[in-house]
Formats: structure tokens, C-alpha cells, sequence
């Protein structure tokens, strides 16, 4: 065997010191790399993180939530409406629920509740946002699921002497998830 031409040179050698170093650069490079995230890398819309994947979760159930509702002595809510649809983009569906107190006579107003799954397994949705609050004395018609928006038609009174049995005013709403929360596209109002 004939000896190498030239010097040896410092890197040609594999001593146990220069894998270590090399060994503590890559580890410091991939940690860098595992921390920092490309510029487009964001949170979904609404910055809700994304869910976990794994088995589909079931959509809150309309009549397992007690609704701020103040009905008569022994009346019971009546669920009208409800649509489900991930709404906020959270990987998780939302019920969207018309309710109202039930009455064998007249129309009670209504009220439009945005229901969210429970926060553990075997416990009860809950409200997150009331869209139309019964206290506004409205009711709703035309009910529906539109893409990821939810449309009805509101219907309201010009006056308290107008009868609540006949509402005479109308108007369309649209709400959509926008921004982290619910908002309100209201449409023309119309007199009937």
C-alpha cells in the first residue's frame, strides 16, 4: 500500500469527536426545521385549530339542550327546525335549532339557537350563540341549510297593537361564519 501524496488532510479523518459535532448540527438543524412553519401554514378560518382525525362526531341533538325559553307553568319547548352542517370549518358539525315554547293556541315567538357539541363524551350540547332571541317577540319561516350558511325568513310586528297572531312585517336574514363568530346578513324588510 503507498502512502497518500500530501498532507492529511483534518477532514479526511473520522474520529469519534467529528461525528459527534455532526451528529449535534443535524439535531440542531431537523429541531429548527420542526419549529419554524412556512409562511401560507395558518390555523383554519375562525383560528380554530383542526380536529384530530378520527370517527365522525355526531351533530348536538335539538332536544337534548334546555333553551332559555320562559314558558307557561308545565308547557314543554317544541323543537320547529333544525339543520346540521360544520358551519365554523372546525372539522365538527353544529345544529342549528328554531325552538319555541309550545302552545295549543296562537303562535309563541321563537327563538334560533347555534348548537356545539359537548365538551366530553356522554355530556350535552350546549348553546354557543343565539341568533334570534325569543324575547324579540319574532317568528321564523322558510328555515334552511344554505352551503355552510343558515337562511330563514323573520317574521315581526310594526307595533304592540298589531295582533300576534298576524305578523306584518318580513325579512330575510343569511347568517354566515365569519371572522371567529356568527354574523347577521340582513336582507330588505318587506310589510306583508
Amino acid at each position: 500500500m503507498q502512502p497518500s501524496a500530501g498532507p492529511a488532510l483534518p477532514h479526511a479523518r473520522s474520529g469519534a469527536m467529528h461525528w459527534i459535532t455532526t451528529a449535534a448540527a443535524v439535531g440542531a438543524l431537523v429541531g429548527a426545521v420542526a419549529l419554524v412553519q412556512p409562511a401560507d401554514a395558518s390555523p383554519k378560518a375562525g383560528g380554530r385549530p383542526a380536529t384530530p382525525s378520527g370517527p365522525p362526531v355526531a351533530a348536538p341533538d335539538p332536544h337534548a339542550v334546555t333553551y332559555p325559553l320562559t314558558c307557561a307553568p308545565g308547557a314543554t319547548v317544541d323543537v320547529i327546525s333544525h339543520v346540521s352542517a360544520d358551519l365554523d370549518g372546525d372539522g365538527r358539525p353544529e345544529t342549528i335549532a328554531v325552538v319555541r315554547c309550545h302552545s295549543d293556541t296562537g303562535t309563541p315567538p321563537s327563538g334560533v339557537y347555534v348548537l356545539s357539541a359537548p365538551a366530553h363524551a356522554g355530556g350535552l350540547p350546549k348553546i354557543a350563540v343565539t341568533l334570534v332571541n325569543p324575547k324579540d317577540d319574532r317568528q321564523i319561516s322558510d328555515f334552511r341549510l344554505a352551503g355552510r350558511s343558515v337562511k330563514a325568513t323573520v317574521l315581526g310586528f310594526s307595533s304592540d297593537d298589531t295582533p300576534r297572531c298576524c305578523p306584518d312585517l318580513r325579512r330575510t336574514y343569511t347568517w354566515e361564519w365569519r371572522d371567529g363568530r356568527y354574523v347577521a346578513l340582513p336582507g330588505p324588510a318587506n310589510t306583508i
